[in-house]
């Protein structure tokens, strides 16, 4: 199943690296299309559809087209924000609660930074740029608002996963990445079980046939060398996992010349 928001491509509509002033207002308006706000410093209150929200450093607030939206600051804790408003071009936009607490987030704020610069500079190519670091930024906030705590992910089982995203041609018994998180390879495998969904050597063959995919659908390998170089010594092995994993054998991937 395709998910839900693989075709989506937005459009910035305004961008604002807001720094408020002790006089900062927003009057009662209805919101244009989508409209996301990171708070990174102060305080303000928001009314929203007669609601009233008090956001703090690493609040989140996003809105849908429609939404009466009002906001006031205090003197004595401005706030500072992200704010940007956008439609979507093509395919579903992804949901986000109305309110989240992400946190502070460096790798966030330089995103938006990054973003607010390419938006300003208008520079040859800033609409494809723009667009990317903002599906970057939009991919983010869905992670971090998806997982009820984004801090209980795992970093030893991220780590091994990277490992096996460089390493998936070669051997890679459990007992090795186990070793990479410094546990015991029993105690590893239903760690890594519980937080991937797969076991260790499912989760190795779907990033071999996925490798593998990729390299047949460039027409540049047959299915043979394409087998060995994502770490299968048997064909028939390799043939069987492909179409178990895909519904479909790999010839079908080679393009026709």
């Amino acid at each position: 199943m395709r998910r839900q928001w693989d075709d989506f491509v937005p459009s910035i509509n305004y961008l604002v690296a807001r720094r408020c002033t002790p006089e900062w207002r927003l009057r009662p308006h209805a919101v244009s299309e989508y409209d996301i706000t990171y708070v990174t410093k102060g305080n303000a209150e928001y009314g929203v559809n007669g609601n009233r929200y008090t956001l703090s450093p690493g609040d989140l607030l996003c809105l849908s087209k429609g939404a009466i939206k009002e906001a006031r600051t205090w003197s004595d804790r401005l706030m500072r924000c992200f704010s940007v408003n956008y439609s979507r071009t093509h395919g579903a936009a992804p949901y986000f609660p109305e309110i989240s607490h992400i946190g502070v987030n460096r790798d966030l704020i330089n995103l938006f930074n990054e973003l607010n610069f390419a938006w300003t500079e208008r520079r040859d190519g800033y609409i494809v740029k723009t667009r990317g670091l903002l599906l970057l930024i939009l991919h983010q906030l869905y992670e971090l608002t998806a997982t009820p705590d984004p801090s209980e992910e795992d970093y030893r089982v991220k780590k091994a996963c990277r490992y096996i995203a460089e390493h998936y041609a070669e051997k890679l018994p459990v007992k090795k990445l186990a070793g990479l998180a410094n546990l015991n390879a029993v105690y590893f495998g239903a760690l890594f079980k519980r937080e991937t969904g797969l076991t260790v050597q499912q989760y190795i063959a779907r990033t071999r046939i996925r490798h593998a995919e990729n390299m047949l659908k460039s027409g540049e390998y047959k299915v043979q060398k394409t087998a060995e170089l994502c770490g299968y010594q048997d064909a028939f092995h390799f043939y069987k996992q492909f179409k178990t994993l895909t519904g479909f054998p790999p010839s079908r991937c080679i393009p026709k010349r």
